[in-house]
């Protein structure tokens, strides 16, 4: 029996798994043993089974090569879709423990979350930037910060990191990244906030104390995420205060369970020193800024208005005491440009500014549905409702006719009940939402009052047999076309039948002693349904109903 296997070089699959990585030995060991003496120059190998008893042999290898081929992945996978994140500046550092103590899957697993960590951000000379330093023998910068200002570019530099072996001399780094993390040739900036990630296996060859501390003075926010078990104390000292916002400890593989909160912790020190926005609409949004005045010790100035329009530039003068602000009446689908200037006679503080789009403008109403009809009434309701709409104008009039009455509705509001109407008659309803800005928009509707009495009234049971019950009704009035009967059974499918409006029963099989049920009788008129009538069904078990029988039987003789 002849068995090939094809370019079976069993290359090194970096993102396979610890798995694979802890067992590359053994593999390539067993490779050498097992297939050694059956390759050919071309890169193939025969492997020759004379009995029977070597096909296991066979499966073996053929199940580990495609158990190597379906635990081959890419280094740096798609993360899931975040909403993107602006009004942030900061310096943000990658300590990565580059050394040998770290398995390249587990390297390339803390590559994928810098990544799924990063990509919401926006980069940018006056937004985000980073930048990774390696933990080896000697600190080596991968790139500067100032290098990669768009999410592409910065995707790539991350997946091109390699790692360089080496001691773990994380001392050595915290000192190199102390330099950088203020150096202008290093593209950081000054005056803008200062994070530190380090992301170690919670082993260092040096000490670490002393070199952390100076960033920690020099106001370096530091979050530590160990992947090993670690120092608890020797890490919770060495993160920012408080330790248990700042330090976490976590499997490589659970990296994700945790980059949610870190990024906004990250957040929380990049966007505390900067104006910025929040709650933004088509209509409004909201300034935030950090607490930098007081009542007494002076006022902010600001000034707001449409990019590609600067004569409608508004100023406005606030209280040192505020750190947030609503703005309104705002263009929808609109780039606004903030500055915001704090006036102290004590400190210099600069002018903080950003620039904030507002969304697409909704429409409203995008739906006008009719409920609850009856005779002289029904129920409008429409959405959405919007904060850029005032008034609500609900119009209603019969069909033919030219007759329309208009109710007025709060903006605030998506429903209101039209009353006094004539039976038995089609009306037009047209609900038309007054914005702010003085736009109208309409959208219509049909609705039919029902007839006098369209009800059904008195719905009775009465029992049958084990598994029937005889549902009968009294006739609706008016010019009944038919009835609908709907079952719907507690436990089991459901059921619907139509009658002629001559029929005021029907049978109702599959309701057997015990069973639940609800059941509901319509009239239908030549132009819409009528009221119906509903009630529910309790069968009682066997033995209770057989026996009130019993009684009853006994008590009539």
């Amino acid at each position: 029996m002849h068995f090939f296997i094809t370019g079976c070089n069993f290359p090194a699959f970096p993102s396979a798994g610890k798995t694979l990585d802890q067992s590359r030995g053994k593999i390539l060991q067993w490779k050498r043993e097992l297939l050694s003496p059956h390759l050919s120059p071309g890169g193939a190998f025969e492997v020759v089974w004379p009995g029977p008893g070597s096909a296991m042999l066979a499966k073996v290898l053929l199940s580990l090569f495609l158990w190597l081929r379906f635990a081959a992945g890419q280094d740096t996978p798609e993360p899931g879709a975040q909403p993107p994140i602006s009004s942030a500046e900061g310096d943000l550092l990658f300590l990565l423990d580059s050394s040998a103590s770290v398995s390249h899957y587990e390297f390339s697993k803390v590559k994928e979350f810098m990544w799924d960590l990063l990509h919401p951000f926006t980069f940018g000379p006056r937004d985000v930037q980073t930048s990774i330093i390696h933990i080896s023998t000697t600190p080596t910068m991968e790139f500067p910060f100032d290098q990669h200002l768009s999410s592409g570019t910065v995707r790539k530099a991350i997946r091109d990191t390699r790692q360089l072996m080496g001691d773990t001399n994380t001392g050595k780094a915290l000192s190199f990244a102390k330099e950088k993390l203020f150096s202008g040739e290093a593209g950081a900036r000054p005056d803008v906030p200062k994070v530190l990630v380090w992301v170690t296996d919670g082993f260092s060859t040096d000490d670490i104390s002393e070199p952390m501390q100076l960033l920690k003075d020099m106001g370096v926010t530091v979050f530590i995420v160990s992947t090993g078990r670690g120092n608890f104390l020797e890490l919770s000292a060495a993160a920012s205060q408080p330790s248990d916002k700042h330090l976490h400890f976590v499997d490589v593989d659970d990296l994700p369970i945790i980059t949610k909160e870190l990024r906004d912790g990250i957040l929380g020190v990049i966007r505390a020193k900067r104006l910025h926005a929040t709650d933004v609409t088509s209509s409004s949004f909201r300034l935030v800024w950090p607490r930098l005045l007081s009542q007494d010790s002076g006022y902010y100035s600001l000034e707001y208005g449409p990019r590609a329009d600067p004569a409608r530039r508004s100023t406005q003068q606030l209280s040192g005491a505020l750190s947030s602000l609503l703005l309104s009446h705002l263009t929808p689908e609109t780039t606004y440009e903030v500055a915001l200037t704090p006036e102290s006679n004590v400190h210099y503080f600069p002018t903080q500014t950003t620039s904030v789009t507002t969304l697409p403008e909704e429409i409203s109403p995008v739906q006008v549905l009719i409920s609850d009809s009856g005779p002289h009434s029904f129920h409008v309701s429409w959405a959405p409702v919007l904060d850029s709409v005032t008034s609500y104008q609900v119009l209603y009039g019969p069909l033919p006719g030219n007759s329309v009455k208009v109710l007025q509705v709060d903006g605030r509001h998506n429903s209101t009940v039209v009353e006094h109407l004539a039976p038995n008659t089609t009306y037009l309803v047209t609900v038309t939402a007054i914005y702010r800005s003085g736009k109208e928009k309409s959208l219509s509707a049909k609705a039919c009052t029902q007839e006098e009495g369209s009800g059904v009234r008195h719905l009775r049971f009465e029992e049958v047999g084990a598994n029937s019950l005889r549902a009968s009704w009294d006739p609706a009035q008016g010019a009944v076309r038919g009835y609908r009967v709907r079952c719907r059974r507690h436990s089991g499918r459901s059921s619907a039948l139509s009658v002629s409006a001559q029929v005021h029963s029907v049978l109702l099989n599959d309701l057997p002693w015990g069973s639940r049920g609800r059941v509901c009788v319509q009239p239908v008129y030549s132009h819409q349904p009528g009221q119906r009538l509903c009630r529910s069904v309790h069968r009682q078990p066997a033995t209770e109903a057989q026996g009130y029988r019993h009684r009853e039987r006994d008590r009539l003789q």
